[in-house]
């Protein structure tokens, strides 16, 4: 009986049926909450448009009528008998003063010309009534250079120039200041008794810093009480990008009259001619903004009307509709949760006693039993059960133990005849692969040098005969001679590397006690022409006071063949470092350890495994053998060769050759496990 199974079963039991009490509330509850969430937050923020809209349309409103009354006022003044009166010789400058002055105008003037077009600034022009004598529908937007108003009404040039201010966001510009004028202008025409144009009579009201202006309308759209929360409503006039007149505060007391839209706004608004209605930061603080861009007589957009108010407060009051309604749904979830809980355990609790039972049953006391539970339902019948189904296991468990002894001592007997068994045939497998192995590589690379030995004999005999019967004519072809007998040496060296790989006895040379620092200082000397040209640096390190039995001419082709690959490691110089050590092992055995060790890229992954494996090469015109071959020659004298990289930190490969002060036999190469290896 597995004792963990019943302690799962009412874990398990018990967590289904907290998650089935507690899932409503602990998934659904927090997804309704997010659903009500966003709709509130994306129903609120449209409110917010809804209401800068209207706010919008109210101030646009104001504005159409500003224009019409500066229309019907000059218009009514171009009509009035006492303007005639006046031009035929009356006080006109007294009259249009006063009249000036009850209209709320900015300047009032009468222009006398036959042509009125003659001494009116081009931008006023299409203001003008298609026939003199037909009176214009309104006033309209006019821009106007400084020049231009100077010509209209000089008493105006102080409120013309607004120097620009620095501001967040805004596109660039070079101008310091803004000194042109954006104006609301009528033209009537002044008519005799017989309807003959007398004059032009040229109203208007200049909107640069006309403070009385912006906070009317702001009083008209946002009066005293119209924002809750302590919100605060702006209105503001643009000059093209440039806030002309605002109530938008840059401090405490002054206006930010001079700051410009941002680049994204005036994008939107100037350049599409699009209505912006979404939130803005508006010179230092967000804003549910509405901009709506002002057009002139001629069509184009020349600035932008601005209505909105402050963001901050309402986004407070959502976020303590959104915390308040969180806190209603917390109180709920736990509320709710509380009484899932109860009525939970009501269930579980008898699942646990029965867990309680079968733990005491497990921990060796059979004659404990769940008894007669509270609940007559199905967990009762349940426990009653398993009494019975206790009764039953108790009297089974004491054949199946006896019979599981036997069982037992049956198979422990079973399992060491195929262990012992299994081990012998694992042996034998590695030691068949290791003889055919052996034998395959011994025959093929006796049987590859045997068949191209007599190719490369008959190649290197043609060479000398062709060189002997050319004579001085073989001049001309030297140097491809010349590469042919190399290319033919080659192939000659390779197959006698073959076969002395293949027949290990064959050419097995005369051992001698060598001296391992003397051996390394004359390969130094053979390999000083590669080194004289590269820039690597040589550190010997040679401390090795064994000697070491060896073949004098195979020990240096082991270290000129290490040397030589860490000299081409390392193409654009390094450091070359010779280390010889004295060792010995607790068989006996001693001698002297070689390291060569570069400084180049080192050994790749999955490199070193390979490493010594015939015709395997990193190196674009190697031919696999140097390394292959070198441990071979170690080999055959008792010793071994490895690779890695190094340890200490830095990039770059080691070679470790070592060798025996007494070496083996020739006959022991056999006895290696056959791996091969590559340079």
């Amino acid at each position: 009986m597995n004792r963990f199974t019943p302690r799962w079963l009412v874990t398990s039991v018990r967590n289904k049926l907290l998650a089935m009490a507690l899932l409503p509330l602990l998934v659904v509850f927090p997804l309704l909450v997010l659903a009500i969430a966003v709709w509130s937050s994306v129903t609120y923020d449209r409110l917010l448009i809804t209401k800068v809209r209207s706010d919008l349309a109210v101030a646009r409103g104001y504005f159409d009528q500003t224009l019409a009354e500066v229309g019907s006022g000059t218009r009514g003044v171009a009509r009035s008998q006492r303007l005639l009166q006046a031009v035929d010789g009356g006080d006109l400058n007294a009259l249009l003063t006063a009249d000036r002055l009850e209209l709320g105008l900015d300047f009032l003037l009468l222009v006398r010309q036959d042509d009125p077009r003659a001494n009116l600034p081009a931008s006023v022009a299409p203001l003008l009534p298609p026939a003199a004598q037909a009176p214009a529908r309104s006033a309209q937007i006019v821009r106007l250079s400084r020049d231009e108003i100077a010509a209209l009404a000089p008493q105006l040039l102080p409120r013309l120039r607004i120097p620009l201010v620095a501001t967040r966001n805004a596109a660039p510009d070079a101008r310091s200041a803004e000194d042109r004028a954006l104006v609301l202008m009528s033209l009537q025409p002044v008519l005799d008794a017989q309807g003959t144009p007398q004059a032009l009579l040229v109203g208007g009201v200049l909107l640069n810093q006309n403070l009385d202006f912006i906070d009317h309308i702001n009083r008209i759209v946002y009066p005293e009480g119209a924002l809750p929360f302590g919100s605060v409503g702006t209105a503001t006039l643009f000059l093209d990008d440039v806030r002309i007149t605002t109530n938008v505060r840059l401090f405490q007391n002054q206006r930010a009259v001079g700051t410009r839209v941002s680049q994204t706004v005036r994008e939107r608004v100037l350049t599409q001619g699009q209505t912006w209605l979404d939130r803005a930061f508006v010179v230092n603080d967000w804003y549910v903004s509405a901009y709506e861009p002002l057009v002139d007589a001629g069509g184009q957009r020349v600035g932008m009307l601005y209505v909105g108010f402050l963001e901050s407060p309402f986004r407070w009051v959502r976020h303590a509709m959104l915390a308040i309604m969180g806190l209603i749904f917390l109180g709920v979830m736990a509320v709710s949760a509380w009484f899932s809980v109860r009525w939970a355990r009501s269930i579980f609790r008898p699942v646990e006693q029965m867990n309680r039972t079968m733990q005491r049953v497990e921990d060796g006391e059979a004659a404990a039993r769940v008894g007669a539970l509270p609940a007559r339902d199905e967990l009762g019948a349940l426990a009653g059960h398993l009494d019975q189904l206790l009764d039953v296991i108790h009297d089974k468990t004491t054949a199946l133990r006896r019979w599981g002894e036997e069982l037992d001592h049956k198979v422990a007997e079973r399992t060491l005849e195929l262990e012992a068994s299994n081990a012998s045939l694992q042996l034998t497998q590695l030691q068949l692969v290791k003889s055919e192995k052996l034998a395959a590589i011994g025959q093929l690379t006796a049987s590859i040098a045997h068949e191209i030995n007599n190719p490369i004999a008959v190649m290197q005999g043609n060479l000398d005969l062709m060189r002997d019967t050319l004579g001085a004519h073989a001049l001309p072809v030297k140097a491809e001679l010349k590469l042919l007998d190399e290319q033919v040496e080659r192939m000659r060296l390779i197959v006698t590397q073959l076969l002395q790989y293949a027949r290990p006895t064959e050419y097995a040379g005369y051992v001698e006690t060598l001296d391992l620092n003397q051996t390394v200082h004359d390969c130094l000397v053979l390999v000083a022409h590669l080194l004289a040209q590269t820039r690597i640096e040589v550190v010997r390190d040679l401390q090795a006071t064994s000697r070491v039995g060896f073949n004098r001419q195979e020990l240096q082709q082991v270290i000129i063949n290490l040397l030589i690959n860490a000299i081409q490691a390392m193409p654009q110089g390094g450091t070359l470092r010779l280390v010889t050590q004295d060792w010995a092992d607790e068989h006996g055995a001693r001698g002297a350890v070689l390291k060569v060790q570069d400084s180049g890229p080192g050994l790749e992954p999955g490199v070193e495994e390979r490493l010594f494996r015939p015709f395997f090469t990193t190196k674009n015109d190697g031919n696999g053998l140097g390394l292959w071959i070198s441990q071979g020659l170690v080999e055959r004298y008792g010793g071994g060769i490895g690779a890695g990289n190094r340890e200490d930190g830095q990039t770059g490969a080691v070679f470790s050759v070592r060798l025996l002060t007494e070496p083996q036999a020739p006959e022991a190469v056999n006895t290696r496990d056959g791996r091969p290896g590559g340079g």
